[in-house]
Formats: C-alpha cells, structure tokens, sequence
C-alpha cells in the first residue's frame, strides 16, 4: 500500500508560483511513478506531470512545458511540483498520483492506484 499527502497549494496571482509537495509513504519508492493530475471545476482530471522515481525521467503535459518542474528529494520521500508563471487557467485541485512502473510514463487517470487528497490551486487575473 502506498500512501500520499499533498500539500503546499493556495491562492496566487497571475504570474506568480507556487509547490506543491507530495509525500510518499509504504511502499519502496524506488519502484513508484508518481504524477500529477489536475481538476478544474466541471472538467476532467487531466494529466499534468510524472516522474521515475528510478530512472528520474520525466514527461509533461503541454500547457505546462518550460513552467512546471517535477523533482524529487529522497532524504524525505516527497516529490514536488514546481510552478511557475501561473495563469488563470491553470486553477484546479491538484492530485498526487502513483503506480507500479511501467514501460512508458502513463498519462491516463485510470492506470494509477493510489491518490491523495489534492490540494486547491487558485490562480488570479
């Protein structure tokens, strides 16, 4: 069983940052995905980020390239979120999510098992 706590979210203007930490617990973390997900109001959880914890390899959706960075600190077992340049649009709970490793980094919701709680990103115009 894996467990995960996520925290470090808030209300930001535009242009500002913000991390988000997760912190991972269970389970050797060596073997774990972890991405991030978000949710917008009336939208669908939508990928955002994910990180080998092994290999330290990477993927990003678009809208955030160049903006997000995913890192890890293994002294704490936590991987954080990075934001910079925050737009409006990227308001939305932000999920930590985790899984088994696979072949590829998955972007879909549906193939991770373990989720925290989220946390709330509000961004300002």
């Amino acid at each position: 069983q894996v467990q995960l706590v996520e925290s470090g979210g808030g209300l930001v203007q535009a242009g500002g940052s913000l991390r988000l930490s997760c912190a991972v617990s269970g389970r050797t973390f060596s073997s774990l995905h972890v991405a991030w997900f978000r949710q917008a109001p009336g939208k669908e959880r939508e990928f955002v980020a994910v990180f080998s914890w092994s290999t330290g390899t990477t993927r990003y959706t678009d809208s955030v390239k160049g903006r997000f960075t995913i890192s890890r600190d293994n002294a704490k077992n936590t991987v954080y979120l990075q934001m910079n340049s925050l737009k409006p649009e990227d308001t939305a709970v932000y999920y930590c999510a985790a899984r088994a490793p696979s072949t590829f980094l998955l972007i879909t919701p549906l193939r991770y098992d373990y989720w925290g709680q989220g946390t709330q990103v509000t961004v300002s115009s």
